[in-house]
């Protein structure tokens, strides 16, 4: 295979040499005659010089035909039924219906080819004996959606969460939808919920207003929104929700040091103009965007 890519390459390469020598054939005789050729003689020297950028690409035709006849040929002609006949339409726009449906057949070979191969990985493994295994055992009882639930035991959570952190406010605007806002001494996160879950988590300065769909202005607290959202996905647990809150939180108690502490890994306090805004998800060490 490596082979072939490199004759292939050594083809396409004696290709752009000759369109290059063939060019300059062209430019000669479209100027023809010019100063530099003399005043004596310049036909002849005009001459001279076509013939030797003829030969030049009759030697460049000759390494290309050389290329080619190394490559190896395709297994056979690529049947596309009557399809063909697009070719030989004389308008340019459905001239190009051809090309892009050969390309639309290769594709489409590939994903049969990809899936094959898929499928049968899947089929080496036991996830049939599993599906087998639970299907027989007795039906559990269907759990409660944790995304209906009512808005006194998502109060009673943010309260419970605030008690855990003294040097942080925990509030909320809506009585009906609670978005707490949390505020910390550098900086405030507003919280969506959907039931128990987070459902988006926008960060901004002291000053900024609590829209939730609105970003900061500061690009440090969009960095640190990004980081959010990860981790927001990171803590995800329909299954344990209450703790999958407590974490998340846990973990964005870390940036009240966002000024403060340096990077683990640099041990500077700014790289790019930004401090360290990624928090280690495990351990809560602070490291910058390229340093994590």
């Amino acid at each position: 295979m490596e082979r072939d890519l490199e004759q292939l390459n050594s083809a396409l390469n004696s290709v752009k040499i000759l369109r290059s020598n063939v060019r300059r054939v062209f430019e000669s005789v479209s100027n023809g005659l010019r100063a530099d050729h003399g005043d004596d003689g310049k036909e002849s020297k005009y001459i001279l010089e076509l013939q030797e950028l003829l030969t030049t690409v009759n030697n460049n035709l000759r390494d290309v035909e050389n290329s080619m006849s190394n490559l190896t040929p395709p297994p056979g002609p690529f049947s596309l039924g009557n399809t063909t006949y697009l070719s030989q339409e004389t308008t340019q726009e459905r001239q190009a219906l051809y090309g892009q449906l050969v390309n639309t057949y290769k594709w489409t070979d590939k994903i049969r080819e990809y899936s094959a191969l898929a499928g049968n990985i899947l089929a080496a493994n036991s996830f049939n004996k599993t599906y087998k295994t639970f299907s027989t055992t007795k039906r559990r009882k269907t759990q409660t959606s944790n995304h209906n639930v009512p808005p006194e035991v998502i109060e009673n959570l943010i309260t419970s969460i605030d008690r855990l952190f003294p040097d942080v406010t925990i509030t909320t605007n809506s009585p009906f939808v609670p978005n707490p806002v949390i505020q910390g001494r550098v900086l405030k996160a507003i919280i969506a919920f959907k039931g128990l879950m987070i459902e988006w988590v926008v960060v901004k300065a002291h000053a900024e207003s609590n829209d939730l769909w609105t970003e900061s202005r500061y690009k440090v607290f969009r960095k640190v929104t990004e980081n959010c959202h990860a981790a927001m996905c990171h803590f995800y647990s329909p299954m344990m929700p209450e703790l999958a809150v407590r974490s998340f939180l846990h973990w964005f108690h870390s940036y009240n040091t966002l000024f403060s502490a340096p990077c683990k890994r640099c041990a500077n306090h700014l790289h790019n103009n930004l401090p360290p805004t990624w928090r280690d998800l495990r351990n809560l060490e602070p490291y910058h965007e390229e340093c994590k």
